[in-house]
């Protein structure tokens, strides 16, 4: 960890020598592929570009489940994105060479489908920050994809007739310094699009922005590799069908984490309580049910602790409802302590919660119990808490699920009788 630091701090100190030092590298890197002088048969570059088509259409499902799951609107906006720059580029894939083959001489013509399929992905990147920023959000689904599609087919409709309507063809020209100059174009846009997604890192950072961010920059070295190409089919043309379709990898790798981690959210508010990260009632009840299975089977015996706060009511009125709900987490947290790793700890309702005890009977259930008081009673921060217990063991105190929660409430609202002792009283109520 103190290697990593100090790594870390002389890359801070030494940043400026270090990006000239790969700028001169890289652009040795461009001179050296550029030089390479091979021509690739058409059929890897299509393949290739197949490939990443099927990327970014599998991205697209991913970022419309990570919508549904989020309702954040740049997901949506890039799922139909996406889609629209895999369909431009499956179609122009089957006529993409048509006419040209490796050996051909003189000025090539770029395809339009590369362009604007790279271009109105910047674009769409460029407008999806900005609908973030700017636009209010809708509370009905159905609008906010009514609006992701207009942008969308608004933005490939203008980029695909801005390129339709130059006046000359996007040659390449060898001879040139920068032999596909219009490179530059999509190359900028997606520079712009990196430095937004950076700064959106700064606020709030996610595997999904993450993503996007590098995939951004790996669309900017695809385009100033492409603009080195001096023939479709050539080392630097190659290159950058590679880059591109790397970053749809990164960016389907980006979904494909955040969906999961969604997912494992999902499935942890499914069986616990918001609140306190307790177990919830279903999950309290479940377990009970796997419990008793299983002490029919072994024939021990296992228990169950009620606990109810005290006063919770007189804490609202004195102190607030924050308050009140900080108290309901200071317990929580309490009975999370004492608690073994085959316990459940569950929030049984809203100032009450249940301890499962496997393996144990009254003897070990009362002194746990008497523990989360203690140390609830010591805790220095204030309002001061206490909490009633009550204790109930199966089969002794009940064969059923009901019986043996009624038990344990009976034994727990008999200690609140007499609260004036609650603070003294030493062991929990039992039936």
């Amino acid at each position: 960890m103190v290697a990593l630091r100090q790594v870390s701090t002389l890359i801070r100190r030494f940043r400026w020598p270090l990006a000239t030092a790969g700028m001169a590298a890289s652009v040795a890197a461009l001179v050296q592929l550029r030089g390479l002088h091979i021509a690739f048969e058409p059929f890897p570059y299509a393949t290739l570009s197949l490939f990443g088509s099927i990327l970014i259409l599998t991205f697209s499902a991913n970022a419309l489940v990570r919508f549904r799951g989020t309702h954040d609107r740049i997901s949506l906006i890039l799922a139909f994105g996406f889609a629209l720059a895999a369909l431009v580029e499956t179609g122009g894939s089957f006529n993409f060479f048509e006419g040209q083959s490796a050996n051909s001489s003189g000025p090539l013509i770029v395809p339009l489908t590369w362009m604007v399929s790279c271009t109105v992905l910047a674009v769409l990147l460029l407008l999806a920050q900005a609908v973030e920023r700017r636009l209010p959000s809708s509370r009905e689904p159905g609008r906010e994809i009514a609006v992701a599609f207009f942008i969308v087919a608004g933005a490939g409709y203008l980029t695909g007739a801005a390129f339709l309507s130059f006046p000359w063809r996007i040659s390449i020209h060898p001879s040139w310094f920068l032999a596909r100059p219009w490179e530059l174009l999509p190359a900028g846009l997606f520079f712009a699009a990196a430095l937004g997604f950076r700064q959106r890192l700064r606020r709030a950072s996610s595997a999904f922005d993450s993503s996007l961010y590098w995939m951004a920059w790996l669309n900017v070295a695809c385009h100033l590799v492409a603009t080195q190409s001096e023939h479709l089919l050539d080392a630097p043309a190659l290159a950058a069908e590679g880059l591109k379709v790397a970053s749809y990898g990164v960016v389907l790798g980006g979904a494909l984490i955040d969906n999961a981690r969604l997912f494992e959210k999902v499935r942890r508010l499914a069986v616990s309580d918001s609140l306190t990260g307790l177990a919830n009632y279903r999950t309290l009840i479940s377990n009970l049910e796997s419990e008793m299975q299983r002490s029919k089977r072994s024939h021990r015996p296992f228990a169950v602790v009620l606990l109810d706060l005290d006063r919770l009511k007189s804490v609202n009125d004195r102190f607030g409802h924050l308050v009140g709900t900080r108290a309901i987490c200071r317990v929580a947290n309490v009975i999370r302590t004492h608690s073994r790793v085959t316990d459940t700890a569950a929030r049984y309702g809203g100032d009450e919660f249940a301890l499962v005890l496997p393996e144990a009977g009254f003897e070990e259930a009362t002194l746990v119990s008497q523990r989360i008081r203690e140390r609830l009673a010591s805790e220095p921060e204030m309002p001061r808490l206490t909490v009633s217990a009550g204790v109930a063991v199966y089969p002794v105190n009940g064969d059923t699920l009901e019986k043996l929660l009624g038990a344990a409430d009976r034994a727990l609202y008999r200690m609140k009788e007499n609260l004036e002792d609650a603070p003294r009283f030493s062991r929990a109520a039992a039936r």
